[in-house]
């Protein structure tokens, strides 16, 4: 039997998410700079670290990947709204991203912004409309109302807040793990609860993969941190070093760099503990966590 790699599972689901995401926007009569506004960063690329989450966890309930592409490319537009926001001058001000001009660089600051809440409501569209027999309206209202709390107010959009609030300021580790855990996790954590949702999993595997998906996302914004410290500009497509230039709190600031990797492995440890408990095949998974603990991008 051949081994799963990473590359094989992500690979054919990749390109299938991406055609999917670009046929969505263009099947929609909108105005063109705003359409090429929205595929432009679509077709950014990326890691579709999120996409792939949710379609492990549906794939390890034993259900079909694309049953779930509709939600998937949901999640998709609204992390690529939070990105073409995060860029504009009045947020994190850069010029790049995945190697490329920002949206803003290409398209100008207006239509970067209506381009992101085009994509965060007809995100919520996709989702209520979407056509698959296997999916009934009591799921549909709970991936709506799951996807509107992880990436609203209480989630990806607080957790910004509290991100700038903390600017130039000397956090603790509990507010860090709040602005981590929100601006980050959330929608990390979505991807497997939205996959369990499609799965019809049970709410004792629901709740242990919200803490397998919590530990997960922590882990992925240490990751980060660390990687803008000992990360290339040539692999993260961006300049090394915002965070400091920005005088941002990251966990190496916060425990020094060798505590932050210990932070890491504590909240791998963790996550992996959470997700043997739950009855699934939990093999692809495990690869999306091997991958967001050895990243280099």
């Amino acid at each position: 039997m051949t081994k799963l790699t990473l590359s094989s599972f992500v690979n054919g689901r990749k390109s299938l998410l991406e055609q999917r995401l670009t046929d969505y926007v263009l099947q929609l009569e909108i105005p063109t700079q705003l359409q090429e506004s929205m595929i432009y960063s679509l077709q950014a690329g990326g890691k579709r670290l999120r996409p792939m989450l949710l379609f492990a966890t549906v794939e390890g309930f034993g259900e079909s990947f694309q049953e779930s592409l509709p939600v998937a490319c949901a999640l998709e537009m609204i992390h690529t709204y939070s990105l073409i926001h995060d860029d504009l001058p009045a947020m994190d001000n850069d010029d790049l991203r995945r190697g490329k001009p920002t949206n803003h660089k290409v398209f100008g600051e207006a239509t970067a912004i209506l381009a992101g809440d085009a994509l965060l409501t007809f995100a919520f569209q996709v989702i209520a409309t979407m056509s698959e027999t296997s999916v009934d309206s009591s799921q549909k209202l709970r991936l709506i109302v799951e996807l509107a709390k992880a990436a609203g107010p209480q989630g990806m959009v607080g957790g910004q807040a509290a991100d700038m609030e903390g600017e130039n300021k000397q956090l603790t580790l509990s507010e860090l793990e709040y602005i981590h855990h929100h601006k980050t996790g959330d929608l990390l954590s979505y991807a497997i609860i939205a996959g369990a949702i499609l799965a019809k999993a049970s709410e004792k595997d629901v709740e242990n993969l919200r803490f397998f998906a919590k530990h997960l996302g922590l882990a992925f914004q240490i990751k980060d941190d660390i990687l803008d410290i000992e990360g290339s500009e040539e692999n993260l497509g961006k300049p090394v070093g915002s965070d400091i230039s920005n005088e941002k709190s990251t966990y190496p600031k916060l425990l020094g760099l060798d505590g932050a990797k210990n932070k890491l492995d504590n909240h791998i440890s963790l996550a992996k503990e959470y997700l043997y408990n739950v009855s699934i095949n939990s093999e692809k998974l495990e690869l999306l966590v091997d991958y967001i603990m050895n990243r280099d991008r």
